[in-house]
């Protein structure tokens, strides 16, 4: 009997052998890392040489994941695929024709926005959310097009609804928790989740503090009984975790998370990475989850579904180009 799938659609760690390490530990298949927020073309592609080397060095941990096979491929050979994606659409710049050769360089998810208005859509930080703008349409035909995953986990309201409206594939919120629990700016509200639900979509579950009811002093059992109301709201099937682990990161790379070059000012107070609750230090504590589910009444199999079949599903429908479809 094969082992359930076991996927993280969402980190951004502070990359070395031990952090591959600990994704074996807690036992993923499959993890969505960030290779960008805000660097442009260029800065993405050396971004991406050192995702080779570290693929070259750490062959016995990890590879490059393109498709969901792949997925499979790593649970065969006891290794971890990585996929690509970015937090923003900086790397694409304003040539449509960058997304295709974004996507041949590897990347399978885009974020439309990271927080601010971008070129394609608004953020969920502006006053004022723009909605999906004319390059934006254009760039989701192009991404349905290709098989890259719209996410729009830090996009606003409107700008999420539209998103979920004139994309012909389903998109994702890889990584945001339920307003409901945790209000933050880019909580999602009942009607996202409804909405994604509807068109096949899917929401990563996050485990980063600041999106955590209580912080770092969250509970398994409090974040657990989330995941079983949220899933009441959309359907077990549409759920999985996007944890937004950012394990060893130096608080300086906040800095860039948060402004990149496009302000002088820290714009969110503190700065800092908060600790991560004890029972979610690393990608090793993986497993907390699957007794955590249990506990709160979800059955082996629906564990399994949210913990990773639910993602792989997806990845199934998604990372194949339109023609092929």
């Amino acid at each position: 009997m094969n082992k359930p799938t076991r996927i993280d659609c969402l980190q951004y760690c502070n990359w070395s052998r031990a952090r591959f390490e600990e994704m074996r530990a807690g036992g993923l298949d499959a993890v969505h890392v960030t290779i960008c927020y805000h660097e442009n073309f260029r800065e993405t592609v050396a971004n991406i040489t050192h995702w080779n080397d570290w693929f070259a060095h750490h062959r016995d941990l990890i590879f490059h994941g393109r498709c969901a096979d792949d997925v499979r491929a790593a649970q065969e050979s006891g290794r971890t695929a990585i996929f690509f994606g970015f937090q923003n659409c900086a790397p694409i710049e304003d040539d449509i024709r960058l997304v295709e050769i974004c996507h041949s360089l590897g990347a399978c998810f885009m974020q439309l926005t990271y927080n601010n208005q971008s070129l394609l859509a608004g953020g969920c930080y502006e006053p004022h959310d723009s909605g999906i703008t004319r390059m934006g349409r254009q760039v989701i035909s192009e991404m349905n097009r290709l098989g890259m995953v719209i996410d729009m986990s830090h996009s606003g309201e409107r700008s999420t609804l539209e998103a979920i409206e004139l994309s012909s594939r389903p998109i994702a919120v890889t990584h945001a928790n339920p307003s409901f629990w945790r209000l933050a700016a880019r909580s999602k509200s009942d009607t996202i989740l409804l909405e994604l639900a509807k068109s096949g979509g899917m929401l990563g579950l996050s485990l980063y503090p600041h999106h955590l009811k209580d912080g770092s002093q969250c509970t398994l059992k409090s974040f657990c009984e989330m995941v079983a109301r949220t899933a009441e709201i959309m359907g077990a099937d549409n759920i999985g975790i996007g944890s937004d682990l950012c394990r060893g990161q130096p608080d300086l790379v906040v800095a860039w998370m948060r402004t990149g070059r496009w302000s002088k000012d820290m714009d969110v107070s503190g700065g800092v990475f908060p600790p991560q609750p004890p029972w979610f230090e690393s990608a090793a504590d993986f497993g907390n989850l699957d007794d955590g589910l249990r506990q709160v009444g979800f059955n082996q199999q629906e564990v399994d579904n949210v913990l990773g079949e639910n993602w792989q599903r997806f990845f199934v429908r998604s990372f194949v180009a339109a023609n092929n479809v």
